[in-house]
């Protein structure tokens, strides 16, 4: 942990709600004594509290804390790529198993420490959530669509196939944006639906560019749709919420890796210590930025969501492109300008 007393006073960030705002902040400006000190303070404080634990004359409102971190959890799955392709021979099922697996580990610690340094009544209350039937039909839900989302993600990964993965991310936020205004009810202006028009041009010009249906895209995008939607739902925080999801998957992720195991096939304790290494720390770069994610869905309207997403397939893009060197099409080229365009006047406008 670093702690850092540097004053920066005119390092200001203007972060746009989803209604017209000028209001802005500076990072010298935060009025909690701790926080101010420490940068991963303020991600700790507010990852897991239904709103900012810190709010004064400059302190940040909920949709900007979910602005903050939507956009660091798509920085990170922009560059997830090159970490698992340091684990590209391992077959993706076994990959995803090993990612519920140790991601169920680091939430079972981070959970039962929050649990018991919290208050009683507060123990109580979400120990009555936990053993509410509901909840645990919601999380099964959304465990299976993330599952999938894994899925198609490292088959992509482990298949030289990182633009399809980034495909599947540009289409995403359409589905995202879409599903905010038939499900949720949120409203977009005219200027908005232009811009998610000329961003569905540009994805339709991507597809056409690979010659065949992008599947792992359409599975990628879909899933991952529905797994925001269901945890616009969601009663529990963002990390109690990981918790239900692994521990609905751990059983059967437990039975494939044990009969992988007795069977010779394992990777673990099988080859260089790095690589176990390496799925251990693939749990928990797998819980971070989706505990980001969870909370930012809980703090931001699912359309400006929509459309920070595309922060993450832009960066896959040129990992793509330039890390792991695939080729690409004038076609895609193409679609890739008319995304960007469409973002551009999305922003543009709610700055108006």
């Amino acid at each position: 942990m670093i702690l850092l007393n540097v004053q920066v006073p005119r390092l200001e960030l203007a972060i746009l709600s989803g209604e017209r705002t000028s209001q802005r902040f500076s990072l010298s400006q935060f009025t909690c004594p701790i926080v101010r000190k420490n940068l991963l303070g303020i991600l700790l404080s507010n990852l897991t509290t239904a709103a900012p634990s810190c709010r004064g004359e400059y302190g940040l409102n909920p949709t900007q804390i979910g602005f903050a971190f939507a956009i660091t959890a798509n920085t990170i799955w922009g560059l997830f790529p090159i970490f698992w392709s340091f684990l590209g021979k391992m077959p993706a099922v076994e990959l995803v198993c090993h990612r519920i697996a140790w991601a169920f580990v680091f939430s079972v610690i981070i959970a039962v420490t929050r649990f018991y340094s919290t208050p009683q009544n507060a123990r109580r209350e979400l120990l009555r959530t936990i053993f509410q039937w509901r909840t645990w039909a919601l999380y099964a839900a959304s465990a299976v669509l993330i599952a999938i989302n894994w899925l198609a993600f490292l088959y992509a990964v482990t298949n030289d196939q990182v633009l399809l993965s980034s495909l599947g991310y540009y289409i995403n936020p359409l589905f995202n944006v879409l599903l905010g205004v038939i499900v949720f009810g949120e409203s977009l202006r005219r200027s908005r639906w232009v811009a998610i028009g000329l961003a569905t041009v540009g994805v339709v010009i991507m597809a056409i560019g690979t010659g065949e249906i992008p599947w792992v895209s359409l599975f990628m995008a879909s899933s991952f749709a529905g797994y925001a939607m269901l945890k616009k739902k969601a009663k529990l925080d963002a990390m109690y919420g990981l918790l239900l999801e692994t521990t609905v998957l751990i059983i059967p992720t437990l039975a494939y890796l044990g009969y992988l195991q007795s069977s010779g096939q394992a990777t673990f304790a099988t080859q260089h210590w790095s690589v176990d290494g390496m799925l251990i720390l693939g749990g928990l770069m797998t819980l971070v930025p989706l505990a980001l994610f969870s909370a930012a869905t809980r703090r931001t309207p699912l359309s400006i969501i929509g459309v920070l997403q595309y922060v993450g397939p832009t960066l896959q893009f040129i990992v793509g492109v330039f890390y792991f060197g695939e080729s690409v099409s004038l076609q895609r080229l193409v679609g890739f300008a008319f995304v960007w365009a469409g973002v551009a006047i999305f922003l543009y406008n709610r700055r108006r």
